[in-house]
């Protein structure tokens, strides 16, 4: 039987068995509309206010601050939408940075065809910026800055606890898109600072479907769905309580597994080692202020598309960047904006580990890569025409 090894992580997770085990009760016997006044709804409502309790006391946040959604582009998309609109008699200038998920870069795209204007920020070959950057870029009609915690292709870990001091001094809103981070780096929105957050339940363990927006006191933002008053009258909807409860449970586990990201760190670190020794091969963006799980590559006069289906053929999942723009034949925005040339752009593959990855796994995968690089190399009439020398020094 081929081995399987699934390195695709950032993309999506298996629902862990704690999860499914903490979700069934939801489904088979705790079934009840949360809002219903009866024994089953009252049942329901308990379950619905321990989840989010949990959820707050894991995250540094009040119950009253967390909002469900169905993922983490609504909760992005409600994040910054809903803070511009609030704000647009005061302001209409948004910063945000070229490295953002889709999710952030298409909706302050859709807020430019409303009058708004939208600053994207540089970084640099690491994929970072500093507060200092953001700080020169504000201006009296910025209302929000809106930048991830964490890149999903990269990995960069921004420092979003200086971004917000420089924002509260300004009285500037500050949204960090968090779905990478949370569960793979201490998470702590006091401690960060910001205003808004969110995440996402699939990238820890958690089934696809559920989110969540976290709302600071006194940060006013419309209501995304009107309806029968849930989440506070910011969400109509009736909530969809076994998610909640597994992202419960999910984020619970996450926090708790934090200790080994140092053996998840060190394993990332032992790929980069020895992959970097195939010729004409670049590590994208910086190892140190990086997602321990996060390794992103290219191959020179590779196809990242043809790699990916000939490692998956070899029983090895990886990624060639966003899970959401997967279906996209343009080279990825975040390594263009590093600094990545458009050809060695399209020869990337990300590699994103989770607890479940061993080093067994690692050994197939360096067993496995060398001889398909090569392969789609003698292939490739790019190959021989290419000059000598290391892929980083150009």
């Amino acid at each position: 039987m081929q081995r399987f090894v699934y390195a695709d992580n950032a993309a999506t997770t298996a629902v862990l068995p704690e999860v499914i085990e903490a979700m069934t009760p939801c489904f088979a016997e705790n079934w009840g509309n949360p809002s219903s006044l009866y024994g089953k709804g009252r049942d329901a409502a308990r379950a619905l206010i321990a989840a989010r309790e949990k959820i707050a006391s894991l995250l540094g946040a009040d119950p009253k601050e967390i909002y469900f959604t169905s993922c983490g582009s609504e909760a992005d998309n409600w994040a910054i939408k809903g803070a511009a609109h609030a704000n647009a008699a005061r302001g209409k200038h948004i910063i945000t940075t070229k490295i953002e998920h889709p999710a952030v870069l298409q909706t302050c795209k859709a807020l430019e065809k409303e009058g708004f204007e939208v600053s994207y920020l540089d970084v640099d070959s690491d994929g970072l910026l500093t507060a200092a950057d953001i700080e020169a870029a504000i201006r009296p009609d910025t209302t929000l800055v809106a930048v991830m915690h964490a890149n999903n292709e990269i990995g960069s870990i921004l420092p979003i606890k200086e971004i917000t001091e420089v924002c509260r001094a300004h009285k500037v809103l500050c949204f960090t898109d968090a779905v990478q981070a949370v569960g793979s780096i201490p998470v702590n929105v006091r401690e960060l600072g910001v205003d808004m957050l969110s995440a996402s339940g699939h990238k820890l363990g958690a089934p696809k479907g559920i989110g969540l927006l976290y709302i600071k006191k006194g940060v006013r933002i419309p209501a995304l769905i009107d309806g029968g008053g849930q989440e506070k009258g910011k969400r109509g909807g009736t909530e969809n309580l076994p998610y909640i409860v597994g992202f419960a449970r999910a984020l619970e586990l996450a926090v708790e597994r934090l200790p080994d990201m140092k053996r998840i760190a060190a394993l990332r670190d032992r790929l980069a080692e020895e992959i970097v020794k195939i010729p004409r091969t670049r590590i994208n963006g910086g190892m140190e202020h990086r997602l321990p799980g996060n390794l992103n590559v290219s191959f020179e006069c590779i196809e990242g598309e043809s790699l990916l289906l000939l490692l998956d053929r070899a029983g090895i999942a990886v990624s060639t960047g966003s899970a959401c723009s997967s279906n996209s034949l343009e080279p990825s925005h975040v390594l263009l904006a590093i600094g990545v040339p458009v050809e060695i752009a399209h020869g990337s593959m990300r590699i994103s580990l989770s607890h479940a990855n061993t080093e067994e796994d690692a050994d197939y995968i360096l067993e496995q890569l060398p001889a398909i690089v090569s392969r789609l190399r003698d292939m490739s009439p790019l190959w021989s025409a290419a000059p000598t020398g290391d892929i980083g020094d150009r």
